[in-house]
């Protein structure tokens, strides 16, 4: 069972736990990314002193550390291929661009590579399927693996990419876990994963058995500590890559298409179907009739109206960091994760002290001690002063244009605010992002 349905079962007495001999708390890492921490602490309770636990986890963060200290007694710990030594046959790249140009950036990857063979990381079930049916509109042969769909849906989309009828799997990490398919040479990450550790889960599922394979990194241009900090992590380095120009995907297009006429063997039914077409192209001279062909090569370019030639970002660029433009500024706020908090309980409490739409505020990037997000630049006037005072267990939130330092904001105010006085009750420990959103009905209700 799911966390959340396994304590409806227990709350409506359909299920009892004390007779239970072994629980398994499976992806620990993964549930604990998703705020079930409290909801994992509340099934045990439930469950006799004297059962077993046994605990999986593709990676060990600190807090899975604290499960096992606060609910096993002197477990054992196996280990499997956890030596972070990194494979040789990888080679590790990224992409600087704006989050409104990966797509594009992704779609002349696969222009360019027309025998790439992979799979895309996002992080969300939503963004998973999007990006899936938006190259799927276009004609690229790719398909979405997350948790909405059926044992069956994700079987078929399983069989159709083993069996090499799709170019690129686009998947949450939880629903690419124990896949596991040979000859793939790239891994995509749409957006670097919040643990380090993930990254060299994802990474490995290229390079595999002798084969090269490459690990291909999309990030913003304040992203590029993370990529130092993964260097310094996993060991390896990384090369920065551009994305293709327009002419570059033209004249590969235009070259691999050549290369195809020059190899293609004659079918013995050509010359009759050429003696039907009765002269049709008598009019046109070898010249005249190649441009033509090459004219409808490039009219199947995927290349949108308005569609930038250069998709690249520079990196380090002060002028670029703060002000986007997508539409979108990026700014600073000192909560982080060490505060428990997920990405959904900061976009909820950011629209509550800002007034601004929850659909307004995207792209979080959760920190230890930081996150760093963007707003809609027509909606974030004086965004950094609605939080002026605004204190969570004492301590006082400063949110700031993201100027690639750490500049507090002037208080012009000596009065403290906390976030519970006159405004949606927070939870009491951020982690808690159900019962916020339960708590944030019932008080918005209230003071209607």
């Amino acid at each position: 069972a799911t966390p959340g349905r396994l304590l409806d079962l227990i709350k409506r007495k359909a299920v009892k736990l004390e007779s239970v001999r072994y629980v398994v708390l499976d992806e620990a890492d993964e549930m604990l990314n998703m705020g079930f921490k409290e909801d994992i602490d509340k099934i045990l309770s439930f469950a006799n002193d004297n059962r077993v636990i046994w605990l999986f986890s593709a990676t060990m963060p600190s807090e899975v550390r604290k499960i096992v200290k606060k609910y096993m007694h002197s477990p054992l710990e196996v280990t499997v291929n956890t030596v972070e030594i990194s494979n040789k046959d990888i080679s590790h790249k990224y992409v600087v661009t704006t989050r409104a140009n990966k797509i594009p950036a992704l779609r002349r990857f696969l222009d360019i590579q027309p025998e790439m063979r992979g799979v895309m990381f996002c992080r969300t079930k939503w963004e998973t399927q999007e990006i899936a049916d938006n190259l799927g509109n276009m004609g690229y042969s790719v398909e979405a693996l997350h948790g909405d769909l059926s044992q069956g849906q994700r079987d078929s989309v399983m069989k159709r990419f083993k069996s090499r009828s799709m170019q690129l799997l686009i998947a949450t990490d939880v629903a690419a876990r124990g896949i596991d398919v040979n000859d793939l040479s790239h891994v995509i990450h749409h957006s670097l994963p919040d643990q380090l550790e993930s990254y060299t889960h994802r990474s490995g599922r290229t390079g595999r058995a002798g084969k090269k394979g490459i690990s291909l990194a999309f990030i913003n241009p304040r992203e590029g500590r993370r990529i130092t900090e993964l260097e310094k992590k996993i060991k390896v380095t990384f090369e920065k890559v551009e994305v293709p120009s327009i002419e570059e995907l033209k004249s590969s297009r235009i070259n691999n298409w050549a290369n195809l006429i020059i190899n293609t063997k004659v079918d013995k039914q050509a010359q009759g179907i050429l003696n039907d077409l009765h002269g049709q192209f008598s009019h046109l001279n070898k010249e005249d009739l190649l441009e033509r062909l090459i004219t409808t090569q490039l009219d199947h370019l995927m290349i949108r109206d308005g569609e930038k030639g250069d998709l690249n970002e520079g990196s380090g660029s002060k002028t670029s960091k703060t002000y986007r433009n997508d539409g979108f500024n990026r700014y600073y706020v000192n909560i982080g994760a060490i505060d428990g908090v997920t990405e959904a309980d900061l976009v909820h409490f950011l629209s509550d002290i800002s007034g601004i739409a929850r659909k307004s505020i995207g792209d979080i990037s959760l920190q230890k001690n930081c996150a760093f997000f963007n707003v809609n630049s027509q909606v974030d006037q004086d965004l950094g002063k609605k939080f002026e005072g605004i204190e969570i267990e004492g301590r006082n939130i400063r949110v700031n244009l993201d100027d690639g330092g750490d500049k507090k904001t002037s208080s012009r105010s000596s009065k403290k605010k906390s976030y519970n006085k006159g405004r949606r009750k927070p939870p009491s420990h951020f982690g808690r992002s159900g019962n916020s959103r339960r708590d944030s009905r019932r008080s918005r209700s209230n003071r209607r």
